[in-house]
């Protein structure tokens, strides 16, 4: 009996026996703190304790499992070992501690230690090179810092930080800042800030500016001819441009296949050229040719052909209603024959009337007497009034010569008889329109009415009798004529012939 009860315990001891081995075993593993990430050059503290030992401890500190770092011993047990260490490159690594006591020894947890190296010399670079590019190219900026380790970096665009709310504009990735496609906004002042964070001390190196250029392509250039004299001989003005685009530029003058002239526009894309002329002689034809670095682009051709001012001219008068039927203003059209770049003057009784352009009269409280529009040539009458009313007439001289002979145009009698419509006469004309088109409708169709009832009836006549002969009366031409048929088919036959 008692040996039964000794085998009953033989489970029981082994397992407080393993119990105690474990503990015993838990106990002589060290506990290792320490920080993991330091500055270079800094002083760092590992600290090692091992509770629940008798002394004498000892305290070794490793890195990398098998590089021995330091030895500390604890004669008096329950203090920690310290480990303090100046940071280098070499620091940076995993490390773990050890310790013995009466014989055992118990390894600590590990703890990696990252060594960081404050940035320094930071620049922007470019991608392309310089940064020049032009609208709808990529660019690449980046933030190069000269030394450092475990870096972020943030970014400025014209000294303002590029955030989320610059997303349509720019995407950050890593240290770089990448426009997918370039806009004339992106030009501008770009720098960046490459720094690092150990605990709450942050270190950090900016970089300089660096401008960033968004050449915008050149539109195609447009040509411009005028006349000018000068001495005794005439000339050509000829003005270049191009509306869009950024500088420089070369701007040539093409004239029937030739080049006249260029220049090297860095402003503005645009330049001047003088051409001799004879008016009425020449048939040649000018463009304006832009070449940039990567575009190369030709105006429509102008024909500088000069044809001096000649033949008749006419005066158009047309009178403008408003909505409630009176009369709001009177367009007077001056129709010249022949003539590049005439000079349109206006009279009125005999009396020159003073010029007045479109633009002026923007600048006057009250509408003037009249207006000038498309180079004069249209003379716009506001004010309309029995003063107003006379013989008007236009005259043209060629515009490049100040001391040629006017051509002047047949008077035209304008009168200013005013004619106000009442809405009651409005409506009883419309309504008398209205009942003669109706009347007209109805007796056209009470025609069409009888004429089909008078065929009708001739062809049931002729079909109730049998197929014997038959004599049937018609007019023709004024003229009473019998007709004889023999068969059934007779009353068709004088349907078809007659109807």
């Amino acid at each position: 009996m008692k040996n039964h009860c000794t085998l009953e315990l033989l489970p029981f001891l082994a397992l407080a026996s393993l119990f105690i081995k474990i503990s015993s075993s838990a106990s002589h593993h060290p506990v290792l703190t320490g920080p993991s990430m330091a500055y270079i050059g800094s002083r760092v503290a590992f600290r090692c304790i091992l509770s629940g030992s008798p002394p004498p401890i000892t305290y070794q500190l490793f890195k990398d499992n098998s590089f021995l770092v330091d030895t500390n011993i604890d004669l008096q047990g329950g203090r920690s070992a310290s480990f303090l260490r100046k940071t280098s490159v070499t620091s940076d690594g995993l490390y773990h501690c050890k310790a013995t006591a009466g014989g055992s020894t118990g390894v600590s947890n590990s703890i990696r230690l990252s060594v960081v190296t404050p940035a320094s010399q930071t620049s922007v670079t470019s991608d392309p090179f310089p940064p020049v590019v032009y609208e709808g190219s990529r660019l690449i900026l980046s933030c190069d810092a000269r030394k450092g380790s475990h870096l972020s970096y943030t970014w400025f665009f014209n000294r303002k930080e590029v955030t989320s709310s610059y997303s349509n504009l720019f995407h950050l990735n890593g240290n770089q800042l990448v426009v997918e496609r370039v806009i004339p906004q992106h030009a501008g002042n770009y720098s960046c800030i490459a720094w690092s964070m150990v605990q709450t001390i942050k270190r950090f190196s900016s970089s300089s500016e660096v401008q960033v250029i968004v050449k915008v392509y050149v539109s195609k250039p447009k040509i411009h001819f005028s006349v000018f004299k000068e001495g005794g001989r005439y000339h050509g003005n000829l003005t270049c441009w191009s509306s869009k685009g950024s500088p420089p530029g070369n701007i040539s003058l093409i004239v029937d296949d030739q080049e006249m002239g260029s220049v090297t526009a860095t402003k503005s894309l645009s330049a001047r050229f003088k051409v001799d002329l004879i008016p009425g002689f020449n048939r040649s034809e000018a463009r304006c040719q832009v070449r940039t670095e990567v575009q190369k682009l030709l105006s429509e051709a102008v024909n500088l052909e000069v044809v001096p001012v000649g033949g008749p001219l006419k005066v158009d008068v047309q009178y403008l209603y408003s909505a409630e039927f009176k009369l709001a203003a009177t367009v007077l059209s001056c129709r010249i024959s022949r003539g590049t770049f005439p000079l349109i003057s206006w009279i009125q009784n005999n009396s020159v009337l003073l010029a007045e352009t479109q633009e002026e009269s923007h600048l006057q409280s009250t509408l003037p007497d009249y207006i000038l529009t498309d180079n004069k040539q249209n003379l716009v009458l506001t004010k309309l009034g029995p003063e107003k009313s006379g013989f008007y007439q236009c005259r043209a001289r060629n515009s490049y010569d100040d001391v040629g002979t006017w051509v002047e145009s047949t008077a035209e009698l304008v009168q200013f008889t005013e004619v106000c419509l009442t809405t009651t006469e409005i409506i009883a004309i419309s309504f008398c329109c209205f009942l003669l088109l109706v009347l007209l409708v109805s007796t056209v169709c009470v025609f069409k009415m009888l004429d089909n009832m008078r065929a009708r009836s001739t062809v049931s006549k002729l079909n109730s009798d049998d197929c014997s002969l038959h004599e049937v009366t018609s007019w023709s031409e004024g003229k009473m004529n019998d007709t004889t048929f023999s068969d059934c088919d007779a009353p068709n036959q004088v349907y078809n012939k007659y109807y």
